[in-house]
């Protein structure tokens, strides 16, 4: 086993860039509708793999918006479920559909592919460009399915802070609440992508900021391959998963 990946416990997929926001507060920068996704067979595979020989206690979908492409998202679940691994979260933002029949099948395929826990992306950023309505149906839904769902909302340098968009985002958790659906702690808002260009304003750029989901290079925990199967400085499409992590070493 390679001494730098021997503590390795999650995997993580960005499953598409395509997202159904524009978010402000996005660290990814301007998304396109047009995002391939991972190939989902591909995907599984490698979760299989690497739950074979490393001790996963996590599997993460997100994106973009990752229910664009619902079947990978359950290829990917459905092989941590059949590798027994506890934790199958999904993020998203909820609205990847107008069509209530889809919302509704959607919700099945992710219970049937074992995703046990789904944290809504919903916040003020989130709610500039899309409806509430939709989420919340969404949210319902999947909560019928025995589903448990938080939402993860975005905040603006800190949870505490007096602004604009943390107060709206207050306003959107409330509603949550009137529905009897909790909130995790969240996320702050990193200054990088379209955070920098549009919040720029509210954050402290004097100093050099590390992004809080950085890995020790020669420690690492979690992997993310990305939509276009990139990973550890490889690539799941020329080169199979194990051999990239047992040739990967940190940059000198």
């Amino acid at each position: 086993m390679n001494k730098y990946l021997q503590n390795l416990s999650r995997i993580e997929f960005v499953v598409t860039m395509a997202c159904t926001g524009k978010c402000k507060h996005c660290s990814q920068g301007d998304h396109s509708l047009g995002g391939k996704p991972i190939d989902k067979n591909i995907a599984a595979d490698a979760v299989r793999k690497i739950a074979e020989k490393y001790n996963i206690t996590s599997v993460m979908t997100f994106g973009g918006e990752p229910l664009l492409y619902p079947e990978t998202v359950c290829e990917i679940h459905k092989a941590a479920t059949e590798m027994g691994i506890p934790k199958r979260q999904l993020i998203t933002n909820g609205h990847f559909t107008k069509d209530l029949a889809k919302i509704s099948l959607v919700a099945f395929m992710l219970k049937r592919s074992g995703v046990n826990e789904i944290l809504l992306s919903a916040d003020a950023f989130h709610q500039e460009a899309i409806p509430l309505p939709y989420v919340k149906v969404f949210a319902e839904t999947v909560i019928s399915e025995g589903i448990p769902l938080k939402v993860q909302p975005a905040w603006l340098v800190s949870p505490g802070a007096d602004n604009v968009w943390n107060n709206k985002t207050g306003e959107i958790l409330s509603d949550f609440r009137k529905m009897g659906i909790e909130e995790n702690e969240g996320n702050i808002i990193f200054p990088s992508g379209n955070a920098l260009k549009y919040l720029g304003e509210y954050f402290d750029l004097t100093g050099e900021e590390k992004s809080p989901y950085s890995e020790n290079p020669e420690d690492i925990r979690a992997i993310c391959f990305s939509a276009g199967g990139d990973i550890l400085g490889s690539n799941v499409y020329e080169k199979d998963i194990m051999e990239i992590l047992s040739e990967y070493k940190p940059e000198d």
